[in-house]
């Protein structure tokens, strides 16, 4: 085939849209500006930012880190070749193995905050973690990286 798709959510957080802070329409689309299309060799990483607004003119700051992994069992799509639409008999497999293909995985993160090193930093442990294959919840991850403690007027620190 042509190589390009559409791109899919795999997963975010959180699950549900908070009611003051919506989950962005069409983010996939925003991701790959220029289409989500296999390569036939990986692309080092690429980050950018972005700022989406809103119907209420506020800014939301879009911070995405693209990767290119390997596609498993990916295969061309036939195409006729008599100009009528329809197929002639297939020829013998030939001994050539197809090119490996790669298609990009983007992992975004969404702000209210413009801090463009941090949402690099964020994106980066998240994209070591998940290429590296740790055996730690990127659930817990996440969670760890969005919490801080603030700690009580005259209390302990």
């Amino acid at each position: 085939g042509s190589g390009d798709g559409q791109g899919q959510i795999l997963q975010r957080f959180p699950e549900k849209d908070w009611e003051d802070n919506p989950f962005p329409q069409g983010i996939e689309l925003f991701c790959q500006p220029s289409g989500w299309q296999l390569f036939t060799e990986r692309n080092p990483p690429t980050f950018f930012v972005a700022v989406l607004t809103d119907i209420n003119s506020e800014r939301h700051y879009c911070a995405c880190f693209t990767f290119w992994e390997a596609v498993e069992g990916v295969q061309p799509q036939s195409q006729p070749r008599n100009g009528e639409g329809e197929e002639e008999e297939e020829e013998p497999l030939s001994p050539v193995q197809p090119a490996q293909l790669f298609a990009p995985k983007s992992l975004v993160l969404v702000s209210r905050l413009d801090h463009a090193e941090v949402f690099r930093n964020s994106l980066g442990l998240i994209y070591t973690i998940y290429v590296d294959g740790l055996s730690v919840s990127l659930e817990n991850v996440i969670g760890n990286l969005l919490t801080c403690t603030i700690p009580i007027t005259g209390g302990a620190q």
